[in-house]
């Protein structure tokens, strides 16, 4: 970890901040979870959490915004920008730091963008068990392309998330709180408020960029409706 956190930390970053309405999403979970119930012999698990719906619609905004899905190539001297490519790539896999009894590991989900809500929450379910064993194989450590830490499930709530050294975004996910909001008609009500925080490399992405991306997976999230019209 050392070593990686010093070369993660030469990299320029600059973080975004924002919060996220939960309630469409906290029913859409609801009536997911009642299916994997209806059906208990076609699943392994009996509810699922939120993080695969947060990581699904992060795909289908990633296929919009690639550029937050590409890395940096350099050549031996970084500072170089003769020598600097780009790489998009194609694979969305969604890597998810993990706080285990072995310390923070970073496992990821491939190719997210060919699978299903449900085909999510099968892969988080194996790592998160093979997690509490010491057991993720290696194959589940490589090639990562984008990264989610769900700090929240710990406490706080605004992060600085650290990037990965062969990605170019990373976000943070805070507690979720119950805050009151004014509606549309003005009146104070309750609302499932999750913060956000990004970090991103400045050499790779601007402000706008990471802004509009960001705006978009939150759509995705507080209208899952519009989520769902993007599936293919």
């Amino acid at each position: 970890m050392f070593k990686s956190m010093t070369k993660s930390l030469s990299i320029p970053h600059f973080g975004y901040k924002d919060q996220f309405e939960l309630d469409a999403a906290a029913n859409y979970r609801k009536v997911i979870t009642k299916y994997i119930s209806q059906h208990p012999d076609r699943f392994s698990f009996t509810k699922i959490s939120y993080m695969p719906i947060f990581i699904k619609s992060l795909s289908v905004a990633l296929t919009h915004y690639p550029i937050l899905n590409a890395c940096l190539i350099t050549g031996d001297d970084p500072t170089d920008a003769n020598k600097v490519q780009i790489k998009y790539r194609g694979s969305h896999n969604i890597g998810l730091a993990m706080d285990t009894p072995q310390g923070l590991i970073v496992p990821n989900i491939k190719n997210v963008q060919n699978k299903s809500i449900l085909e999510v929450a099968e892969d988080l379910n194996r790592l998160v068990e093979l997690g509490r064993k010491n057991a993720i194989p290696p194959p589940d450590f490589k090639d990562g392309t984008i990264t989610l830490s769900n700090v929240g499930t710990i406490g706080g709530t605004y992060a600085s998330p650290v990037l990965v050294t062969s990605e170019v975004a990373i976000c943070a996910l805070g507690k979720t709180q119950t805050l009151p909001r004014y509606n549309e008609e003005g009146q104070v009500v309750p609302k499932m408020i999750m913060p956000v925080s990004w970090s991103a490399d400045h050499r790779v992405v601007d402000g706008a960029t990471i802004a509009r991306f960001a705006n978009l997976w939150k759509l995705y999230i507080e209208h899952p409706e519009l989520l769902a019209s993007e599936l293919r």
